[in-house]
This record gives structure tokens, C-alpha cells and sequence, in this order.
């Protein structure tokens, strides 16, 4: 079964993630509120995957990816984000994501690419 962590400031957004995962099959390992959460919990549970906001308190969701690809350069995380700025999507995937879902997101969609993104090795 495939373990991710899920990272989003709103709890509203995490819960809509996680019981979307939990239905097609994945166990959410860990929930984080923000990046700085997001990074301890990666490396305490090393998930196979990561969803990651971007605009998060205390720690951003960009930051929080580089700091994950330090600990580990092989890392799956997949940005979600409201902010679908090419500046930004182009940041996170030179800095290591390896997709990028805008919100609002469709459920067919989200799983399409975190499947194709589970395949890669």
C-alpha cells in the first residue's frame, strides 16, 4: 500500500486529500500543517509520497520541498496549490517535485498523476 504524508495548511484541504487517497486504495501516514511539520514528518515516517501546499505559515511549501530533497533526493512530492503561477511551477519542479495539481481539482485527475508519478522510479 502506498504511505504519503499529506501537507496543507487548511484542515479542510487535508481531509479532502487524505479520504480521496484512503478511498483509492493509499494509507495517509502523517498530516502537516506546515513546511517546517512537513519536513520532520518526512523524515521521521519517509513516506513513499508527498502532497505539498505551497502558501503555508512558518515554513512555505517551496522551501519545505528543498529542504525534503536534501533528506532524501529520491522523494516523490507532488505540489498542490490554489497558486498555479508559471514562476512557481517551474520552481518547484526545478527544485525536485515531480508534478504539480492546481486546486480546485478534480478526484480522477489527482489520482491519475500520483499514480503515473508512483510508477517512475
Amino acid at each position: 500500500m502506498t504511505r504519503v504524508l499529506v501537507v496543507d495548511d487548511a484542515a479542510f484541504m487535508r481531509m479532502a486529500i487524505k479520504n480521496m487517497l484512503e478511498n483509492n486504495g493509499m494509507e495517509v501516514v502523517g498530516e502537516a500543517e506546515n513546511g517546517a511539520v512537513a519536513v520532520e514528518k518526512y523524515a521521521e515516517l519517509k513516506p513513499d509520497l508527498v502532497t505539498l501546499d505551497i502558501t503555508m505559515p512558518v515554513m512555505n511549501g517551496l522551501d519545505a520541498l528543498k529542504a525534503i530533497m536534501k533528506i532524501d533526493p529520491k522523494a516523490k512530492v507532488v505540489m498542490v496549490s490554489a497558486m498555479g503561477q508559471e514562476a512557481m511551477v517551474r520552481e518547484a519542479i526545478m527544485s525536485g517535485a515531480k508534478s504539480f495539481i492546481i486546486k480546485p481539482f478534480k478526484q480522477d485527475h489527482v489520482m491519475k498523476t500520483l499514480n503515473k508519478i508512483l510508477q517512475q522510479n
